[in-house]
This record gives structure tokens, sequence and C-alpha cells, in this order.
């Protein structure tokens, strides 16, 4: 019998495959996202000095996120990530949606931190 690859493994090798394209620098740094069935996170990272910049998650608790698992959620973190990155003088980033389709929730962040101002 075949091992069948899970649906994680299928998703490590998409996201490979879309990191050999694309890279961040401190300029325009690479907006990566990860979720879970519970939670979303965000971070802005400079691949040349492998430094994250900004970040922003659902876990945290300041931002009092109800359930992390959602659209809602992910719109208010995507407004949060480039409220974050205009303060830190950062407006033009890639998007890496860490090999995730882009659909719902990962949309949902892209569209938010388009709209608060973040150039892709």
């Amino acid at each position: 019998m075949i091992n069948k690859p899970s649906r994680n493994e299928l998703r490590k090798k998409r996201h490979l495959r879309i990191r050999k394209k694309i890279s961040g620098t401190q300029d325009v740094p690479r907006l990566n996202v990860f979720r879970s069935a519970k939670h979303i996170e965000v971070q802005l990272i400079d691949d040349v000095n492998q430094n994250t910049l900004v970040s922003a998650s659902t876990k945290e608790k300041e931002l009092n996120i109800q359930s992390g698992g959602n659209i809602e959620a992910a719109k208010s973190i995507g407004k949060i990530i480039a409220e974050r990155a205009q303060a830190k003088g950062l407006k033009k980033v890639v998007f890496d949606r860490g090999g995730y389709l882009f659909h719902g929730r990962v949309k949902a962040i892209a569209e938010a931190a388009r709209e608060a101002g973040l150039e892709f």
C-alpha cells in the first residue's frame, strides 16, 4: 500500500515552491500568512537579514478577538498588520499565501491589508 501524503504535507510542498520565487527585503518585506483551525498569524519578514519586522496574531490578548478562525478575525488581522507596518514606515510588501488557496480567510487578510494602505 502506498501512503497518501497528508493535506499539510502537500501545503508545505506548495509553500516551498512559492518560496523559491518570492523573497522579502528590508524595504519590501514578505507578508507571510499562517492559518490554523482556531487562529491566524501574519508576519512581515526580511529574508535577507532573516528578521521578522512586524507580526500580528489572533492569539494576542490585547486585540480581544473572540474567535480567531473566521473571516472577521482575518479582516481585523489584515488591518492591524497594515497599521503596524505603516508605523514602521513600510508601504510595499510581497504577499506569501503560505501554500494556502487564495480564498476565504487568506483573501480576507490580503483585501483588508490593501484597504488599510499596504501595496502588493
